[in-house]
């Protein structure tokens, strides 16, 4: 889709969805995602992250509400158009895949009748595993394994991304690595994202967070809007201040810790 494209890029207006009959888990979930945003999706296991982003994929469908996609309605579309404009990675991957890097990037392609405008050393390039292309998946470390995925992402050349705990079980060098790489995607290819976190110190160095608890929506908005600690107790059921250093710099502080 074009960068000049000025309506929101997924919209979804009073969502609900219950994985039992009468019991929801989703309730009235609306907000909207524009072109190139970076969303931190931020709440406590168990809190719905996982849930509204396979809705806002596809993969669920709501017991109520709208999900748009570009302005037509998620499920209208065919499941490889769909792909071409949105990619889910969940939290689990499959890291004993008998492919090649080359192998498992090159799966991306697979919506298309003709080849994308992105080539697959170009793709690789972007997420630094050039070098890497004939080495198999599993040999990988936990850093280089995300980023094969994403690389495969930039393949499909989808251009809104759904990112469910890529940094989990990941050193703090990997997630620095992801978070550096998403950001460089998000400049250089306007590509949107929504990235499923719990820690809230990364939270932090969002430009925009969505909150959640019980399956619903806290607040939206910049991380010092959003991230009081009023709406963090919520959340996380537990006492949490965000301080400022010198620097401006913040932090955060745990009920009676120092």
């Amino acid at each position: 889709m074009s960068s000049a494209y000025n309506h929101p890029i997924l919209e979804l207006d009073g969502v609900g969805f219950e994985y039992f009959k009468d019991k929801k888990f989703i309730n009235n979930l609306t907000f909207s995602v524009g072109n190139g945003e970076f969303i931190g999706l931020l709440g406590a296991n168990g809190s719905g992250k996982s849930t509204i982003l396979k809705l806002a994929s596809g993969i669920l469908r709501p017991s109520e509400g709208i999900i748009k996609l570009w302005d037509k309605q998620l499920q209208s579309y065919h499941n490889k158009d769909r792909a071409k404009l949105l990619c889910y990675l969940p939290q689990l991957l499959d890291i004993y895949v008998p492919f090649k890097v080359r192998e498992l990037v090159m799966m991306g392609i697979y919506p298309y009748d003709i080849l994308p405008k992105i080539s697959v050393d170009e793709a690789l390039e972007l997420v630094g595993l050039k070098e890497k292309s004939e080495t198999y998946v599993a040999n990988l470390s936990g850093g280089e394994r995300r980023r094969a995925f994403i690389a495969m992402t930039l393949l499909q050349g989808a251009g809104l991304l759904l990112l469910d705990e890529p940094l989990a079980n990941l050193d703090i060098k990997y997630q620095i690595e992801i978070l550096r790489l998403l950001r460089e995607l998000k400049e250089k290819k306007n590509i949107s994202i929504i990235m499923a976190l719990h820690d809230i110190n990364i939270a932090l160095q969002f430009e925009k967070v969505m909150l959640i608890q019980g399956g619903r929506i806290l607040g939206i908005g910049n991380p010092e809007t959003v991230l009081t600690g009023e709406l963090l107790e919520k959340a996380f059921d537990l006492k949490i201040e965000i301080k400022k250093q010198g620097s401006g710099e913040a932090y955060i502080r745990y009920g009676n810790t120092i």
